[in-house]
């Protein structure tokens, strides 16, 4: 056989060579050493974003710390663990490791060893999320098998990254996977013991659970309490309708609320066409009418693509604004190509492939400097937008939750930044001041077969600088509101209760 045809073909089928599907299974130190090596290789050679919330002392230090606790690591868990550890501490949300597909469907295949309730951030506390069950809904989870869940929740924040040292968004992922984060963490149990206490009861309870299986996790996670609430929070919108809506109150109020700027993947597509005529409709309606009090709600918005964000900003600003500041990569060419999995194709054909990849990322960042590439006038993304004839010049009230990312951050950011903004909510999982973003990058880690992706552009966003706006953290609200005990038992919205009233003293004053 011809040596090059064989190669091809080894190259093409080595990636279907079994591979353990038990996610507990021993794991070599050896094989965790290599692969360690490779993805911290990625990073330094490809992640722009490394040093960007991390100086380099702190992450050598943790590279040091992942060294040490391979010496004390025997299974596929305790590595993945580690390196969802590396992932989280970077401090990007577009940045994740995920397991290959086998060991993935091994555990969804688990009949027991899950905690078999979802739980609930509300009023600072975890409470129990699940009615009919032998501890009474809404409860405040002390502990579990003797440990505090204060000291539960903060070992379960790697499985969930977000922008800077924001912890706020981690609760997305935590009220959703609890179960899931507890058993990866922790590894299968089958009794939980629970210390509990019900709601305004100052005793002390205590109750044994029985585990379930992962299914039967999920299927409590879809019956969970406060799903009428909160489930927008969990949702893929499909239909134009449920992506966005605008509502008058009154003769001098409205409502304009974005779930998600997946609204057509280009400036050409149907779906963002109809969206540009939608926005002009709705803001000559409101010049028209003389609306004064705009409530601007992103907080189910997890983000989406370009121009949806920007277009929306044009109608809610009154400056001449571009997408970033600045923006930069750290490569001149993809490396580690053998590696990166964007395409499936044979290293040797992905090899001639790439080219054309390479060339469009440095006619994208042609700039050399400071050790980076940066992009140059001649961008997009530095397209210098004028505000729309019809924008709104009221008073403009921005609610935001934890759910708030990526483009969703970027628009709520540039909104929080405008002066006749008041912001409503809880801290966002993006960044205020910037982020990691636009363009992901997949590869496999060879030993363990494990995923991992991350966003390669740092972006400095276009805002200006305010007081009570943190670099290393989302984007923090003007009146910190979260929904209340009550609100939470009825199901109904203390942030937009408290925007309402705040409207009215506007009134009044």
């Amino acid at each position: 056989m011809d040596k090059t045809i064989g190669l091809l073909l080894f190259l093409l089928f080595s990636s279907y060579i079994p591979f353990t599907q038990d996610f507990d299974a021993p794991f070599s130190q050896k094989k965790m050493r290599k692969d360690l090596e490779l993805f911290k290789e990625l990073r330094l050679e490809a992640n722009s974003g490394l040093y960007k919330y991390r100086t380099k002392q702190e992450i050598d230090s943790i590279y040091a710390w992942a060294d040490q606790q391979i010496e004390q690591s025997s299974t596929y868990r305790d590595f993945y663990n580690i390196i969802c550890h590396l992932t989280d501490f970077e401090g990007s949300l577009h940045n994740s490791t995920y397991l290959p597909k086998k060991v993935g469907k091994s555990l969804w295949k688990e009949q027991n060893g899950y905690f078999p309730y979802p739980v609930k951030w509300v009023e600072d506390k975890w409470i129990l999320n699940y009615d009919s069950c032998s501890i009474p809904l809404g409860s405040q989870i002390l502990s579990i098998n003797d440990e505090n869940i204060e000291n539960i929740v903060p070992k379960l924040y790697k499985y969930y990254t977000t922008d800077g040292i924001n912890t706020s968004g981690k609760q997305i992922g935590l009220n959703c996977h609890f179960s899931k984060y507890y058993r990866m963490h922790y590894g299968k149990t089958d009794r939980f013991t629970v210390t509990f206490q019900a709601h305004n009861s100052t005793k002390t309870e205590a109750v044994e659970l029985m585990s379930v299986g992962y299914k039967d996790y999920y299927k409590n996670v879809r019956n969970r309490y406060s799903k009428p609430f909160d489930k927008l929070d969990y949702t893929s919108y499909n239909k134009l309708d449920e992506k966005f809506s605008y509502e008058k109150l009154d003769s001098q109020t409205a409502i304009f609320t974005i779930n998600t700027f997946v609204i057509g993947w280009h400036a050409q597509d149907p779906e963002h066409i109809a969206y540009t005529h939608y926005l002009d409709s709705i803001f000559s309606d409101m010049q028209l009418n003389k609306i004064q009090n705009l409530i601007v709600d992103v907080r189910h918005n997890g983000g989406g693509s370009d121009p949806n964000d920007l277009v929306t900003y044009s109608y809610l600003t009154d400056r001449n604004f571009s997408e970033n500041k600045q923006a930069w990569i750290s490569f001149e060419k993809i490396p580690q190509l053998r590696h990166n999995v964007d395409s499936r194709l044979p290293y040797l054909i992905k090899l001639i492939g790439v080219r054309k990849y390479n060339k469009e990322f440095q006619e994208e960042f042609p700039q050399k400097k400071n050790g980076g590439f940066y992009q140059d006038s001649t961008s997009s993304d530095h397209l210098v937008r004028e505000p729309k004839a019809n924008a709104f010049k009221g008073k403009v009230y921005l609610l935001i939750s934890p759910r708030v990312a990526s483009a969703g951050s970027l628009f709520a950011a540039m909104v929080a930044g405008n002066k006749n903004t008041t912001v409503v909510g809880e801290e966002t999982m993006g960044g205020y001041y910037g982020h990691n973003g636009h363009i992901p990058l997949s590869y496999d880690l060879p030993k363990s077969k494990l995923g991992t992706d991350f966003s390669v552009v740092n972006l400095e966003q276009d805002v200006p600088e305010k007081e009570n706006q943190i670099y290393e953290r989302g984007i923090i609200p003007d009146y910190e509101v979260h929904q209340s005990f009550e609100d939470y038992l009825k199901h109904e919205d203390t942030q937009m209760k408290f925007v309402l009233e705040l409207i009215e003293k506007g009134k009044k004053n």
